[in-house]
């Protein structure tokens, strides 16, 4: 039987940060390096940040992270793999992730997305997220903190380190 591989969307699938740089330089010309955003959590980082991410079509328009596609593809045949993202607290987020897992993940099914508020009561053995609030909680076997500007200088010492996907794929 294979093992359930929950893997997060923003963050890991979907890249928001650039999707927040994105919109920050259109609405106010800043433009700024990943390196400057270390530590701030992504909403945080950027000025209108809680802003744009209630903005119809943010996340229908956010760009997919650089080798998830073929990655989550592999894991696709690899694991039962579930889609879990928070996406209840923003009114348009919900049928815009669905929309955009639909577009650029084909294979991935409606029966492997799970939309959600908290993640904490999904199950699973193995959790891939960008969040320690996500994977600290996490009752499986193996958790994977997929790096961001927000987590790199952290480490709790409780999760293995992917970044990217190709540290995803050589971790699973």
């Amino acid at each position: 039987m294979k093992q359930q591989l929950l893997v997060d969307m923003d963050g890991v699938l979907a890249d928001v940060y650039c999707q927040l740089a994105k919109f920050e330089f259109e609405h106010l010309g800043i433009t700024r390096t990943k390196e400057q955003l270390e530590e701030s959590l992504e909403l945080d980082a950027f000025t209108h940040g809680h802003e744009y991410v209630r903005t119809k079509g943010f996340f229908r328009t956010a760009p997919v992270m650089e080798g998830s596609q073929e990655g989550l593809k592999y894991l696709n045949e690899k694991y039962k793999v579930l889609i879990v993202s928070s996406a209840t607290e923003f009114p348009d987020s919900l049928s815009e992730k669905l929309y955009w897992l639909n577009e650029h993940f084909p294979f991935i099914t409606w029966e492997q997305m799970i939309f959600c508020g908290k993640k904490e009561p999904v199950m699973g053995d193995i959790m891939l997220d960008d969040h320690f609030k996500n994977l600290d909680f996490f009752k499986g076997e193996k958790t994977v903190l997929f790096t961001q500007p927000h987590n790199i200088r952290q480490d709790s010492g409780r999760h293995i380190r992917a970044n990217g996907w190709v540290d995803v794929i050589r971790i699973l």
